[in-house]
């Protein structure tokens, strides 16, 4: 590690203390790669590697060697030596080195199973540490259905709340999410979050317009707020294939990891961990460059497996008709690239939602943060019913009569102790 690491003291002490040398090289090279991009990774990512490496450090030595056995005789199988795995780097060529293995499948399941015996023990720690969590989702208005055809996929996971709407439906998402109407500008339930807790524990996740006023320690991403950015992004990847010699997947990889946001163009690009999440996520998801929703489902998803806010709003718009194929796949703008005019799909954003929403309920389940203790809730703007699925003691659970948009941001504030 370099005499500037950046790394936290505990985990600077592991590697001085020759922990990753003691490991297999193709395990330990990985994770010591990942902590090159330190400065980018989230609290939670740090405390990941923190936690994994003072756990194998801690345990028994013959223990940790009896885990590590079977990848370490795959390793020797597959001719990893110094010479073709030196420590401390791991390059597109070891990656190439694996995949051409014939005992790549062999190395993945010894990988897996390390992690099946080491991840339920961190995620008991993460469980005995839990809080309160709280998850809402907002489907736009225009979508050609009532309630009694939302959230199919997952409706037999909670109950169905009756709501009471306002009039005016301007301001149903400001009184769910603020407690107040449009006019009155409150903060919403997430920027409260954030004020109370700091970076990166409240998301606000949306398509476009404005869920509430991002302000302070909000993480806030907005599709079209991110235009200028994502016309950059497409312009020079599609430059970069024309011009370049790019010998593969890999080797794009490596080129799109010099695509930073400006400062000028988003208030992310503001914060270097913000910053490479937003650049990751547009050109890691299929369509996230192009496709409203699926950046929202994209960014939303990684937010849950990198970041692991305490509180996530999600709120989703209606996309466009995707045209005949312009190249979508390959970083074209279809604005540009044909005259056929643009095109609101309401029906194929239905479509695309129902699937989101399961999407993303599972994304969060996946992890010891969120089982047991989060609140999720299911919106429709202007629907009078929304779906909660929660612990058994959410207050909306019990609700018998329909409920107003204020009462739910009330009970949403005293889950989380605000």
């Amino acid at each position: 590690m370099a005499a500037d690491s950046k790394l936290s003291p505990a985990l600077q002490a592991l590697v001085d203390k020759g922990l990753f040398d003691r490991l297999p090289p193709t395990f330990s090279t990985f994770f010591f790669e990942k902590l090159q991009e330190w400065e980018t990774l989230f609290p939670a990512e740090r405390s990941y590697h923190e936690r994994l490496f003072a756990l194998i450090d801690r345990s028994d030595a013959a223990l940790v060697e009896k885990l590590f056995a079977p990848l370490r005789s795959i390793e020797q199988v597959m001719g990893v030596n110094e010479k073709t795995w030196p420590r401390q780097h791991f390059t597109l060529d070891q990656v190439d080195f694996l995949n051409r293995s014939a005992h790549y499948p062999e190395w993945r399941k010894a990988v897996s199973d390390i992690f099946a015996r080491l991840d339920p023990v961190l995620e008991e720690e993460i469980e005995r540490q839990g809080h309160a969590r709280l998850v809402v989702v907002i489907a736009p208005a225009d979508l050609p259905v009532g309630p009694d055809r939302m959230w199919l996929r997952i409706r037999q996971q909670g109950k169905r709340v009756p709501l009471d709407p306002p009039e005016d439906v301007a301001n149903y998402v400001p009184l769910l999410l603020t407690g107040a109407s449009r006019k009155e500008a409150s903060a919403s339930i997430a920027a409260r979050y954030a004020e109370a807790k700091g970076p990166y524990a409240a998301w606000s996740v949306e398509a476009g317009g404005g869920l509430s006023n991002p302000a302070g320690a909000l993480v806030s991403l907005n599709y079209d707020q991110l235009r200028e950015y994502r016309a950059r992004l497409t312009n020079e990847v599609a430059q970069i294939l024309r011009t370049q010699d790019v010998r593969g997947p890999r080797q794009l990889l490596a080129k799109l990891k010099e695509l930073k946001i400006h400062a000028s163009e988003s208030d992310v690009g503001r914060d270097p961990v913000l910053a490479e999440f937003t650049r990751a996520t547009l050109l890691s998801g299929n369509g996230t460059l192009l496709i409203n929703n699926t950046f929202v489902e994209w960014s939303t998803v990684q937010a849950v497996r990198r970041a692991r806010p305490s509180v996530t709003v999600v709120s989703f718009g209606i996309r466009n008709k995707v045209k005949p194929f312009t190249g979508l796949l390959i970083f074209t703008d279809q604005e540009t690239s044909t005259p056929i005019p643009t095109q609101m799909d309401t029906l194929g954003t239905y479509v695309d939602l129902e699937i989101f929403y399961q999407y993303i309920w599972q994304e969060f389940e996946r992890y010891a943060e969120y089982r047991r203790n989060t609140a999720y809730l299911f919106v429709g703007e202007g629907m009078d019913e929304l779906l909660a699925i929660a612990p058994p003691d959410f207050p909306l659970l019990s609700a018998k009569q329909p409920v107003k948009l204020g009462q739910v941001f009330g009970t949403m504030k005293d889950w989380m102790n605000l």
